[in-house]
């Protein structure tokens, strides 16, 4: 509880006015410091996901008939929110010596277009990422409970509309679709990374895929699968290189097992199979099976005692 008889409440306000956790260049003078709203970005995806998925989210009981006004009253709205929601983080991106401010509201207009003639092909991928996890889980009744149930595709939902945006070169709010889904599946997915279609995350939990890297067609991962970086490049100052390919090629029809950490710019062939927990440092040609060392069995394990 604060005491004010120990410490001024004014000395506390201006104290945390002037810490500053950033280290941002110095901003133009005539850029507004608007950031973009996580808040409304979130309800952004989740209007999205019910144009993606009608009928599934949003309002159950969509007929022929009332399908085109639910998708254009819809998308009417999210275009008004995210035209300005980019705005704002383009001007989030000016600074004194790269201003932005001429070309905030026009770009924003345009990737906002750009974006949204986007859907239909991102439409088209999930339903594949769909098929594939109804086609690749034996426990999967009907491609429905895939849409409802699996965070895989919660998951790859907010990736592909971040991923579009990310090539629109939208700053800030890709990552924050992207770590949403995150925060809610468990899911860790760059909205830089590269996915083809039919991707299914089996379980999903623990998975991250890195910023660069590059994933085919009809590719399967487990929980706990890492697709990361071996090493990080540092410039003259002792800070990480940005924007090198340091994240592995995965190509079509692979499948990685659960556990499996996959690290550096290494390709891992077509129709290769990565078993669980596997450390993979180097390249593997097409067709390649990848297991852990069997287990010794010298001696009875854990028999008195011994062996703890």
């Amino acid at each position: 509880m604060f005491d004010p008889t120990r410490t001024s409440l004014a000395a506390v306000v201006d104290a945390l006015c002037q810490a500053d956790i950033t280290t941002r260049p110095e901003r133009h003078p005539a850029c507004p410091h608007r950031l973009p709203s996580r808040e409304l970005l979130v309800q952004v995806a989740e209007d999205l996901r019910t144009v993606l998925f009608p009928s599934y989210f949003g309002t159950p009981d969509l007929t022929a008939e009332s399908m085109p006004f639910h998708l254009g009253a819809t998308l009417d709205r999210v275009s008004r929110v995210l035209r300005e929601q980019i705005e704002r983080g383009i001007a989030y991106g000016c600074t004194a010596d790269r201003p932005t401010i001429h070309r905030c509201r026009t770009d924003s207009v345009r990737i906002t277009q750009a974006f949204l003639e986007r859907l239909p092909e991102v439409k088209r991928m999930l339903a594949l990422d769909v098929l594939a996890a109804f086609e690749g889980d034996p426990a999967a009744v009907t491609p429905d409970e895939a849409v409802f149930c699996y965070p895989g595709i919660t998951a790859m939902t907010n990736y592909r509309l971040a991923h579009e945006l990310y090539e629109l070169e939208v700053p800030l709010i890709p990552r924050i679709l992207t770590e949403h889904a995150h925060a809610i599946t468990g899911i860790d997915i760059h909205p830089g990374a590269t996915i083809g279609e039919r991707f299914f995350m089996d379980h999903g939990t623990g998975i991250v895929i890195g910023e660069t890297a590059r994933i085919g067609k009809n590719v399967r991962i487990y929980q706990g699968v890492t697709l990361g970086a071996v090493s990080f490049p540092l410039d003259e100052h002792g800070k990480p290189v940005k924007g090198i390919a340091r994240h592995p090629i995965v190509e079509d029809d692979v499948i990685i097992y659960a556990g499996a950490t996959v690290l550096g710019r290494i390709t891992v062939g077509q129709g290769s199979v990565i078993g669980g927990n596997v450390w993979l440092t180097k390249a593997l040609p097409p067709g390649s099976r990848v297991s852990q060392s069997a287990s010794r069995r010298d001696r009875p394990l854990f028999c008195g005692g011994a062996g703890i």
